[in-house]
């Protein structure tokens, strides 16, 4: 016989004994054909509930055959017997049971899956019911005194009224285990009855696009980097956009976007003039006039290549050509080039914001100069053209905030990538020497001090570089990067602004490096 299908009957059977149905649990009993003592147990106690005696015992012994020393089986058919009159056999089957208690007061058998505990005191009583039986009075009242002895939920009441019935030469009714508490089968290997789905529901493990929430087995979508379009309702606009500026969000439901994110357009049907759109996995509102058609120009500038976790693949030993700088009058043409690169951060008490186009379209100030400071953000501000270099450090680091010994200032000479520090050093006292048109550009570093590590030497990042992953250490261009160790040919250990990190060695140069425009792809 199956084990699955002695579990089921098994089961069944006890179902049909906690609704009293005496007959139908024999019957589900009957149809198992390879008993164990456990099984034979319930047929004993379904049988002591129907009256039938005889039948009780012949299938305790074979309870006691399958397991010699069930101490529980003794004692239940110590009482059978005593019911059918079979005295010397009670007598014997109290011996035993106590015997296979093996001096301990108690047995909990609910991890055989019977919710009954035998004490030693209700074998000593069954032993002096038979001696009441055998009108022993003596006998049976030495053993009750002694049973009184012993440890027990019950003891004290059933004990004492047990004595006044020796005294009055009264017979002694058995103990037995309470109608309807038999063994049953385990729980964990019930629940394993009810079919189960091992394969589960299909679902995306890994995937390119983003927000995949594929389902099913249709057809794979397309695997391209970027998100893919969700399903919308008839007659809605959908197609993705590019937003023109950063957007901060306000309220309740929208999205903070980068500048330049693109965005898929879910719905624009707003009366606040929001813009339902889906960014970096997340669907929010945000302005419609921020929305422009992703053209030639921006299609796909944006895109994030996911990477695996642990240390990204290097990039390209050359990096992209970077755009050529532009002539004074494609600059005029374009006012907003003082300052639309970057966003710029909500005025502070510390920090002013100077109008761009204001500043590109008002006369220029006789001797002076406008200074485009690159931060974590841009600013702009007009400083005197025989400004030195120490007066300017204490002024951007006045307007960020920073102690001025932590701020590091940067430029780039005509022609060149890399950033050269800006210190005094090589004849250039004032920015005079860095200014071009009235204009000058500088890149600033809050550079924290690092201790307990040994730095080998500087270099400058010449993009920025974000993180992708928890081990990479994201910097923006011009930043000066403390190096700490050589992980291999293609990537080094930095230290930037109290951050340690990997980044590609690529990504950045060395002062003594030979990098010019003309060490292009």
């Amino acid at each position: 016989m199956l084990y699955i299908e002695l579990i089921k009957l098994w089961d069944e059977a006890v179902r049909a004994i906690d609704s009293r149905d005496w007959l139908g649990a024999l019957t589900k009993l009957n149809q198992i054909t390879e008993h164990n003592c456990r099984t034979m147990f319930v047929v004993a106690s379904t049988h002591i509930a129907l009256g039938q005696v005889d039948s009780a015992i012949k299938a305790l012994d074979q309870v006691i055959a399958k397991d010699s020393c069930l101490a529980v089986g003794f004692f239940q058919r110590s009482a059978v017997h005593m019911m059918a009159n079979r005295l010397e056999e009670a007598l014997a089957d109290c011996i035993w049971a106590q015997k296979f208690m093996r001096e301990n007061p108690v047995i909990d058998y609910k991890q055989l899956g019977l919710r009954y505990k035998m004490y030693s005191w209700q074998v000593l009583y069954n032993a002096a019911a038979v001696h009441s039986r055998l009108q022993q009075w003596d006998k049976a009242r030495e053993i009750l005194t002694a049973a009184s002895q012993e440890r027990g939920a019950g003891r004290s009441n059933l004990i004492d009224i047990a004595l006044e019935a020796i005294s009055r030469r009264e017979v002694l009714e058995p103990l037995l285990v309470p109608e309807g508490e038999v063994f049953r089968p385990r729980k964990q290997e019930v629940d394993q009855l009810k079919p189960r789905d091992f394969l589960g529901e299909a679902k995306v493990i890994t995937s390119l696009i983003p927000n995949d929430d594929f389902r099913g087995f249709d057809p794979l979508r397309p695997q391209k980097p970027g998100y893919y379009e969700p399903k919308v309702e008839d007659g809605q606009d959908s197609r993705y956009l590019i937003m023109k500026s950063a957007y901060v969000a306000k309220g309740a439901g929208e999205l903070t976007v980068p500048a330049g994110a693109e965005v898929f357009l879910y719905s624009d049907d707003d009366k606040d003039g929001l813009a339902v759109v889906i960014s970096d996995g997340k669907r929010g509102l945000v302005p419609n006039f921020l929305l422009e058609p992703m053209g030639k120009k921006n299609k796909g500038k944006n895109k994030r290549i996911e990477l695996a976790n642990g240390i990204p693949h290097p990039p390209a030993l050359k990096p992209p050509n970077r755009p050529q700088a532009p002539s004074q009058r494609s600059l005029e043409r374009h006012p907003s080039y003082a300052g639309a690169t970057h966003t710029t951060p909500p005025t502070t008490g510390n920090s002013t914001r100077v109008p761009t186009q204001q500043a590109q379209t008002s006369p220029q100030e006789s001797g002076s100069v406008i200074v485009k400071v690159h931060y974590t953000y841009t600013m702009a501000l007009r400083v005197p053209l025989e400004t030195s270099f120490r007066d300017l450090q204490d002024k951007i680091a006045e307007k960020l905030g920073q102690p001025a010994m932590n701020v590091r200032l940067r430029h780039r000479r005509n022609g060149n990538r890399a950033l050269t520090p800006l210190n005094g050093d090589e004849r250039l006292d004032s920015l005079e020497g860095v200014a071009e048109y009235g204009r000058a550009q500088i890149w600033c570093q809050n550079e924290e001090p690092l201790a307990n590590r040994a730095i080998l030497y500087q270099m400058v990042a010449l993009y920025d570089y974000n993180a992708q992953g928890p081990e990479d250490l994201e910097f923006s261009e011009g930043d000066t990067i403390d190096i700490l160790s050589e992980v291999n040919d293609e990537w080094l250990e930095g230290h930037v602004a109290g951050n340690i990190g990997i980044f590609p060695r690529s990504f950045a140069h060395r002062d003594t490096d030979s990098i010019s425009g003309a060490s292009t792809d």
